[in-house]
């Protein structure tokens, strides 16, 4: 990992948990997310974590909502779109599976149960198993999401049964501060790191207060960064998030100081072994 000469940037711009009522800028609408997707690439995002609501901004995994968030962002972008194969804590399992029918380049892939704040976010190893099949057999780039140290376990045991991802290659992402799983702290990523496949390559997120001594954590370690109001509604004590572009520009500050500048979603994909289906169901945008 000594060589990582590059910051990968995703954004998670909206999540399942915040209502637009109580954020009025979480992006929600189609048109929303777009402008959004638009402005993180522009402040430095190579990939997109999505997220899909409803008409009535409500979390939805349904399919045509999905598809045409999809198509839309790559449409008006050049970004590696990832979907959420998690959705929100109350949806099915069939209908998790079912988003990988909506064409993404990538989809997450949580390896365990986690608890979630007074909820439960349920994925027992069946799941896991049909989530990573159904993702290779769809040419999907899975990002292994580890809530805890027990996850990276799971997926290694995944990797074992199964072999490797479509593309190749291994990418996590260190999901901490969420309460139930692992904590914002350095130790908490130094051990998850450490029990991560060699050639992995990894992202951390930090929920909450735990943003900013992630990132600040994850750069040292030669990791990568995911931000995004998913994750965090506050920029600042007292102060709360203008939008998603202002987390993106403030990563991409911090990798420009640790020399290590942000990637292009074109260098994404060659890191990640991403399939560009550009060329098949748009053109993509600068």
């Amino acid at each position: 990992m000594s060589g990582v000469s590059q910051t990968l940037i995703t954004v998670a711009p909206t999540g399942a948990e915040s209502a637009k009522a109580d954020v009025p800028a979480l992006p929600c609408s189609l048109d929303e997310l777009v402008s959004t997707a638009k402005a993180c690439q522009a402040a430095g995002a190579a990939l997109i974590h999505v997220h899909v609501r409803d008409d009535d901004a409500r979390p939805t995994l349904d399919l045509g909502y999905v598809r045409a968030a999809v198509a839309a962002v790559r449409e008006a972008t050049d970004l590696v779109v990832q979907v959420s194969s998690g959705g929100a804590v109350t949806d099915s399992y069939d209908a998790r599976l079912g988003v990988l029918d909506s064409d993404p380049d990538g989809a997450s892939l949580t390896c365990g149960t986690v608890n979630f704040g007074q909820d439960v976010f349920m994925n027992p190893w069946e799941l896991i198993e049909r989530l990573y099949l159904a993702m290779r057999e769809r040419e999907i780039v899975p990002e292994f999401e580890l809530f805890d140290l027990g996850h990276v376990t799971t997926m290694r045991r995944l990797l074992d049964k199964h072999g490797a991802p479509d593309g190749g290659h291994v990418h996590a992402d260190l999901v901490m501060g969420v309460p139930g799983g692992m904590p914002g702290t350095v130790q908490a990523l130094t051990a998850a790191v450490q029990a991560l496949p060699p050639e992995a390559t990894w992202s951390a997120t930090g929920v909450g207060r735990t943003t900013v001594p992630v990132m600040f954590a994850a750069l040292a370690a030669q990791g990568h960064l995911r931000v995004g109001m998913e994750d965090t509604l506050t920029f600042a004590p007292g102060r709360p998030v203008r939008d998603n572009a202002e987390l993106v520009e403030r990563a991409a500050t911090l990798a420009h100081l640790a020399q290590r500048p942000p990637m292009t979603p074109d260098e994404a994909r060659g890191m990640l072994g991403i399939k560009d289906r550009r060329r098949t169901t748009g053109t993509g945008a600068s």
